[in-house]
């Protein structure tokens, strides 16, 4: 994860460089999700839908259904969108390097071949 202390890079030329100090708040509610509904980007904003999966009562001799209903909806401008895709990179590669998530083949052979 990031540090603590993040200075942001809002055009540098443009404005002063400033230095965030990240403060926690603890009694912040966590929202649950298991999947994704919407994605959208206008142009402005990144617009991201979580949404939990409830199942119906099972019926003998029925096929099982359910619903999906939104859990929470993010919106982000595009420099945070940028932040997300970088961090989501980085525990992508996490995960592969730890065997949990497996690299598409596809990507594979188009990756760079390490040299000894």
């Amino acid at each position: 994860m990031a540090d603590k202390d993040t200075p942001t890079d809002g055009g540098a030329a443009q404005r002063p460089q400033v230095s965030l100090r990240y403060v926690d708040h603890p009694d912040l509610a966590e929202t649950f999700a298991d999947s994704i509904g919407n994605l959208s980007f206008d142009g402005q904003s990144l617009r991201i839908e979580f949404t939990v999966t409830r199942m119906d009562e099972v019926k003998q001799g029925q096929p099982m259904t359910g619903r999906r209903y939104p859990a929470c909806r993010l919106v982000m401008p595009p420099g945070a969108a940028v932040d997300l895709i970088n961090r989501m990179q980085q525990v992508a590669a996490a995960l592969t390097q730890a065997g949990v998530l497996r690299q598409n083949p596809a990507q594979a052979a188009a990756a760079p071949a390490k040299r000894s």
